[in-house]
């Protein structure tokens, strides 16, 4: 067999391919971002051929810097930024429109009427999620009610739908020549679309949006022996590659952290935080403001659920520092400016830039830096950005506690905010348990390879992957109670400061 597997990672700001050894070590990769593209206030859309031209090269690349071909990968796997929409022609592989991109807040007069016509709670009850712009049910509609000529596509079974594992497996299995539509569990369960019970696209929720079920792809396990195809020849793998694993970014870092026992957590750091809760193979319905999704489905296993806590900036709030504000040259050096201040000097910063997501889901919220003096310096407004990525972790952590009554003992944690040493301090600080970081921090690309791996044996078990597992860091928290009690209600006072900044819709 094959020394080596593949993993796709195609996220918000960049793609990835990253190759792994059979001890879940990274042996290579290369990454490219693409443009954020962003037409009016609250639109966020990404150009679909520029991700798949991406795609390529960062596969050709990677492999030609290993000096690896093709034929050294058992398999491959991909994983994305999940509710990302895109819509195109099958027969002319061309998109119809940018792909809209889970941040995108166009669709909250969908969302609000939704709630208006009492059709929430069936969506809450059947696909495990609220009525809001961040899925894809809603940009699959207003893709069919604004671009000339959708409609009419769709019924006619030329108009396609995907999330972007779609986009690029259509691609690497052929495209306009035979590509394969497909995607898997932890993909649907985001659209709004899908009974959770099921696993299948359900025709009353279909209903809701104007979705015509032949838009939509095949559901198959995250990690499925029978393949969800085989590379062409004229592609960036050559032929006969298996693309054996598929999962959404966030559940493609649980697998990678190992989390396959109920009540284990991880929680990761990229343009926003996904904190997900492990509740075993049945659905945890959250009374608390989190989402019930699917956490994985290993083919000839039932699916393994799982609660959710989304926040839309966090990571991005860093990157906001550096390209709106200018305080900061690159994303490393929020840790240094926050780390020339003793605290926050009183400061607080909600970037509440898409509304808030769990456990608030309020889009009408806008950002907010509240508690400024004329003391305050930029090194403050830092810090603050990094006490915010951790206080909307304590947020969502503390809902997860009223739902599973699961108290943690350790967070795992990954992604790239992990590499800020000051930032996880204070999350350890703001949660008041440990946070460990493993050895492989990008476990979304680990956990594409891990699901692809065990499909064609590569790995035997889920159990060979538990033992590939390290721990790199780890984090004590070292604030006193009453400091962590007083500074937590102060943020969540900060928090009500963003509310009702926009008219309903």
């Amino acid at each position: 067999m094959a020394d080596f597997v593949g993993a796709v990672d195609q996220g918000t700001t960049s793609t990835r391919f990253m190759i792994f050894d059979h001890g879940g070590n990274e042996v290579a990769r290369h990454q490219l971002e693409h443009e954020q593209i962003l037409p009016h206030a609250g639109w966020v859309e990404h150009d679909p051929m520029e991700i798949w031209e991406r795609t390529r090269t960062v596969i050709e690349v990677t492999l030609r810097d290993a000096r690896l071909t093709p034929a050294d990968l058992a398999a491959v796997g991909v994983t994305n930024q999940r509710e990302t929409a895109v819509v195109w022609n099958r027969r002319t592989g061309r998109p119809y429109h940018n792909a809209i991109v889970w941040q995108d807040t166009r669709t909250d007069r969908i969302a609000a009427a939704l709630e208006r016509e009492g059709k929430g709670e069936v969506i809450r009850r059947k696909a495990g999620l609220p009525p809001a712009t961040y899925f894809s049910g809603g940009k699959i509609q207003w893709i069919l009610e604004n671009v000339d000529g959708v409609r009419a596509a769709a019924e006619a079974g030329e108009a396609v739908f995907g999330t972007t594992d779609s986009w690029l497996l259509w691609h690497l299995t052929g495209g306009t020549d035979g590509g394969v539509h497909v995607t898997d569990p932890t993909n649907a369960s985001r659209t709004m679309l899908m009974d959770l019970s099921t696993l299948d696209w359900d025709d009353e929720l279909l209903s809701f949006f104007g979705v015509p079920r032949a838009m939509l792809p095949a559901v198959l396990p995250s990690s499925h022996p029978g393949l969800y195809g085989v590379t062409r020849a004229d592609g960036p793998l050559g032929g006969e590659v298996g693309l054996a694993g598929n999962l959404g970014d966030q559940q493609a870092a649980t697998v990678g952290q190992v989390c396959f026992t109920p009540g284990q957590a991880k929680n990761t750091y990229g343009t926003g935080n996904f904190l997900l809760l492990n509740t075993g193979t049945t659905p945890v319905r959250s009374r608390h403001g989190l989402l019930t999704t699917v956490c994985y489905q290993f083919a000839g296993s039932p699916p393994v659920y799982a609660l959710e806590g989304s926040i839309a900036v966090t990571g991005s709030a860093i990157q906001w520092l550096r390209d709106q504000l200018g305080v900061i040259d690159t994303a490393a050096d929020s840790e240094a400016l926050a780390a020339s201040v003793q605290d926050n000097g009183g400061v607080y910063f909600v970037p509440a830039f898409s509304g808030l997501f769990a456990p608030y889901w309020r889009s009408d919220a806008r950002g907010a830096i509240v508690g400024l003096s004329r003391y305050n310096t930029s090194a403050h407004i830092a810090r603050a950005t990094l006490e915010a990525i951790c206080y909307q972790t304590r947020d969502v952590v503390d809902a997860m506690r009223a739902d599973s009554g699961v108290e943690l003992d350790v967070l795992r944690v990954d992604g790239g905010v992990t590499a800020n040493d000051l930032c996880m301090q204070i999350q350890a600080d703001i949660l008041g348990v440990p946070v460990s970081r493993p050895v492989v921090a990008e476990t979304t690309a680990l956990g594409a390879a891990y699901a692809a791996g065990l499909a064609v044996g590569f790995w035997k078990s889920p159990e060979d992957l538990v033992q590939n597992w390290q721990e790199s860091k780890r984090w004590h928290p070292t604030w006193e109670e009453p400091r962590r009690t007083e500074s937590y209600e102060t943020w969540k006072k900060a928090v009500t400061r963003t509310l009702d900044w926009l008219d309903p819709a």
